[in-house]
């Protein structure tokens, strides 16, 4: 009897509300950390103050591994799935807190539990394999992706912590599982993006991959006045920005842009120029004494030269 009441008050146990409320707290700090990342790599903001290595962190965030995929040109970096991540986990900890849920507020609560438990499992594992990679592959340090790995951690012990849960090896079982799922999943995808399985005699000699697109001929006469009029960009033979940067022009107009190599380790590297430039991301376009950010839109590029001719791209 006093088993199935000490049961029934564990049913009926919404957890700690002061977990729920830090949990809110690091989802948000999350939140604008992610969602920086990722305005920063759409070029919606120059730069990012990165504490210890700007150009560590650029290194990172624009390897292979800081995007997922591309659509039409278009980058969605890894860095906005964890924004969507943080979001899912702070409306888990916040809505319990609603008058609107007073009916249902009980089950929504233990089911909220186990959404940030399950979520902060996954992301606390990837964070960590992607520390791995860091390290191991890119060999760069970035403050951001160490600071999401902490926030993810410490979400995931205050979830198993304030969570007030009913069966421990429930909780244990679908974490274990979880985990397997995202880590074989993280190394399934890591293997898959990594550029040394194809273009390992390009990277290791500092030259980057090979453009293969082929050029239009208003995307050549684009690439011939931008020249002209001594438009620069700058570019690091590891990044695949870059080299989408490149596959837009195509293999015929890359060959007339004026195009600086800012990797300490590149082919013709020119980095002490790029640091005089304030380089801080790749690509980076110099047009008339400013510098731009980003991958661009050969219309952007136009419009921003003051390009007249065909459009035709």
């Amino acid at each position: 009897m006093g088993t199935t009441r000490l049961k029934s008050r564990r049913r009926q146990d919404q957890g700690s509300k002061f977990a729920r409320i830090l949990i809110g707290i690091l989802a948000t700090v999350g939140v604008i950390d992610t969602g920086s990342i990722t305005i920063h790599r759409w070029g919606w903001i120059n730069s990012l103050s990165c504490p210890g290595s700007v150009q560590g962190c650029d290194k990172v965030l624009n390897s292979a591994w800081g995007t997922i995929f591309d659509i039409n040109g278009y980058a969605i970096p890894l860095s906005l799935i964890g924004f969507l991540s943080y979001l899912t986990i702070l409306l888990l900890a916040i809505i319990p807190f609603l008058q609107l849920l007073d009916e249902k507020k009980i089950d929504f609560s233990r089911q909220g539990w186990w959404g940030l438990f399950l979520i902060s499992t996954g992301m606390s594992i990837f964070s960590f394999l992607l520390m791995g990679i860091m390290i191991i592959k890119i060999e760069a340090f970035c403050f951001f992706c160490i600071l999401s790995a902490v926030i993810s951690s410490l979400i995931l012990i205050l979830s198993i912590t304030g969570g007030g849960w009913e069966e421990r090896r429930e909780l244990v079982f679908r974490g274990i599982l979880i985990a397997i799922i995202v880590l074989l999943g993280g190394l399934i995808w890591s293997a898959s993006v990594d550029p040394n399985k194809a273009e390992a005699p390009s990277i290791s000699q500092g030259m980057p991959p090979i453009v293969q697109s082929k050029s239009s001929s208003a995307s050549i006469e684009l690439a011939k006045y931008l020249t002209k009029n001594n438009i620069t960009l700058y570019n690091a033979y590891w990044c695949p920005h870059c080299h989408d940067q490149k596959e837009m022009f195509g293999k015929e107009a890359v060959s007339y842009l004026q195009l600086i190599e800012c990797a300490e380790d590149g082919k013709n590297s020119k980095t002490k120029l790029c640091k005089s430039k304030g380089i801080s991301g790749f690509p980076s376009w110099e047009i008339n004494g400013e510098i731009y950010s980003g991958t661009q839109s050969l219309n952007q590029l136009a419009d921003l030269s003051g390009y007249q001719g065909s459009r035709d791209f």
